[in-house]
């Protein structure tokens, strides 16, 4: 896979993580980057991903990216490597909540509205420190913030975006040293995907999720 090795090239001297985005995409074209050695895949939809799981090898690390209702929590805690779309305090709670039934703790990210659209979910940032200073969210025992996710505004002024992901990283680095100082798993700032991901490497991004220029256009049924 071409396309595999040369953006691995150019995530290398960052160590940032690739996610493939291999949502509506078939068990036989994710193998294809599986057998490259790609391990890490992001799902949109969590019937998709919980389909393609039990399908596909155990070593792959499943990423849950998109919006995560709490009826669908249960079906993913045993194993899901990280849930990238904690847009409220709602979700987070359930996902604790199932992870100890689990008897496993499991990693989030917390997802900010970065972008300009609507359509964008995510938490505001006064939101997530009433949050993160209630006694609630101090006794959570089976969830870990492992750091932020951000989606841009989908539009072709790169400096629009370019600040939106310098907005999301300035948000990291307030929760880290405020509320994350010793934690060294609060680390993950997750933004960038195929049209923008250059921008958010040079932001300062830890995790690109890129699906397009991995495996062509989507396939939708």
């Amino acid at each position: 896979m071409k396309a595999l090795q040369n953006l691995l090239k150019e995530l290398e001297p960052t160590r940032t993580t690739l996610v493939a985005v291999s949502k509506t995409h078939p068990p036989e074209k994710i193998m294809e980057l599986y057998r490259a050695g790609q391990r890490d895949f992001g799902e949109n939809r969590v019937q998709e991903m919980i389909e393609k799981y039990e399908q596909m090898p155990k070593d792959i690390r499943w990423h849950l990216i998109g919006h995560l209702q709490t009826n669908k929590v249960k079906y993913i805690t045993s194993w899901v490597h990280l849930i990238h779309s904690v847009d409220s305090f709602k979700v987070l709670k359930e996902i604790d909540k199932r992870a100890a039934q689990d008897e496993r703790v499991v990693d989030c990210l917390l997802q900010f509205k970065i972008a300009e659209e609507d359509t964008k979910y995510g938490f505001e940032p006064e939101e997530v420190y009433e949050m993160l200073r209630s006694e609630q969210f101090k006794n959570m025992k089976n969830i870990r913030i492992a750091g932020v996710m951000g989606m841009a505004t989908f539009t072709d002024d790169e400096e629009q975006v370019r600040g939106e992901f310098r907005r999301l990283k300035k948000m990291f680095q307030h929760l880290k040293d405020n509320f994350f100082p010793d934690q060294n798993s609060f680390r993950e700032i997750s933004m960038g995907m195929s049209d923008d991901y250059l921008i958010a490497l040079e932001e300062g991004s830890t995790m690109v999720r890129v699906g397009s220029l991995l495996f062509g256009e989507r396939e939708y049924v």
